[in-house]
């Protein structure tokens, strides 16, 4: 079996070359390290994953302002949970 123990510097440079995968890899990390600053880095540079990553932590938060950031980055699925939370009845609040 292959060794696939790629360290981060080979993923980085990967990633600089235009490897996509190399840097969904390095979104993976940042997420797993809970490195915010890393996600956001990498959502400023395309990383569709880092976006995901982003948003599923704001919405789970209801960051509605980081959730705007994100959507403002380009990842658009941002503003859709965004839009929801939005749309979502105040706690104690009837229709």
């Amino acid at each position: 079996m292959a060794n696939t123990n790629i360290d981060r510097q080979t993923l980085r440079e990967l990633a600089d070359a235009g490897n996509e995968t190399a840097l969904d890899r390095l979104a993976d990390l940042a997420d797993a390290a809970g490195d915010l600053g890393e996600l956001s880095e990498l959502l400023d540079e395309g990383s569709i994953r880092a976006g995901f990553l982003l948003t599923r932590r704001a919405a789970a938060t209801g960051d509605v302002r980081e959730l705007q950031r994100i959507c403002d980055a380009g990842y658009d699925d941002a503003g859709d949970e965004l839009n929801r939370l939005l749309k979502a009845p105040a706690d104690g609040q009837r229709d």
